[in-house]
């Protein structure tokens, strides 16, 4: 785990051991299910249809955390042909098809959310999936059976996508926390920047030897199993803190 430096004040509470962790939010794809290279590979597919050689690899560089609406402006412009107006649905479907029978779980997430539960902590998901999309990759995985339907929370449906804060600001409105008791894990540049803007604790799953942001607040793994330690770290701190206040 490493963490960036900075002033403490311009730490989130929720990580700070003079503060609290209250609620801890989760992205969907590349954190909990290992669905954004089968998505991307079918939008990369889709570019090439229309003219665009891109390559599937080159589609996850570039597609990873958007939104449908504006893939399809980018693959119109690059392009130079007109998209279907509704092809951001059409594409949607699609998705939400192929995740029924080919959505897989990040390794260890199954384990790791049976941990945060274990600690107490409430959980909700914060994506830029659809509704929809989520239900069908956390029935085809079985993590429905550790997520509640009414704590997933999907930027499309809500019109709130990443980067914008707004999506994970709702998550922690209808918990009943502050922003800065939150703490988002994401893989995401974008995902992490919204969780910067929102002035959450933000833990990115990535591997250590690949570029990242930095912020105060922001920490990084490299595996899902390192998720509840950290967790466990911080309330242990967060207790220890105010026993001693006390």
């Amino acid at each position: 785990m490493t963490v960036a430096s900075a002033h403490a004040t311009e730490i989130p509470a929720a990580i700070r051991e003079d503060g609290s962790l209250k609620l801890v939010i989760f992205d969907c794809d590349g954190v909990l299910v290992d669905g954004e290279h089968l998505s991307t590979a079918k939008m990369a597919e889709e570019a090439r249809h229309h003219g665009w050689d891109l390559s599937n690899e080159e589609a996850h560089k570039i597609f990873t955390g958007g939104e449908l609406v504006k893939i399809g402006e980018r693959i119109g412009r690059e392009t130079g042909k007109e998209m279907p107006a509704d092809w951001d649905m059409m594409m949607q479907d699609r998705i939400v098809k192929m995740m029924e029978t080919e959505a897989e779980t990040i390794d260890g997430a199954h384990e790791m959310l049976q941990s945060v539960h274990d600690l107490g902590l409430p959980i909700r998901i914060g994506s830029n999936s659809s509704g929809a999309e989520m239900e069908a990759k956390f029935s085809s995985t079985g993590l429905d059976e550790l997520l509640e339907e009414e704590r997933i929370h999907s930027g499309r449906d809500l019109e709130m996508p990443k980067p914008r804060p707004d999506l994970y600001l709702h998550a922690a409105e209808l918990e009943g926390v502050g922003p800065e008791n939150c703490i988002v894990l994401e893989d995401s540049d974008t995902g992490a920047e919204a969780a910067r803007r929102a002035g959450m604790a933000c833990v990115l799953l990535r591997d250590l030897d690949k570029p990242a942001p930095s912020w105060p607040g922001l920490l990084r793994i490299g595996h899902l199993s390192e998720f509840p330690e950290i967790l466990k770290q911080i309330l242990e701190a967060q207790t220890s803190h105010k026993s001693i206040a006390a």
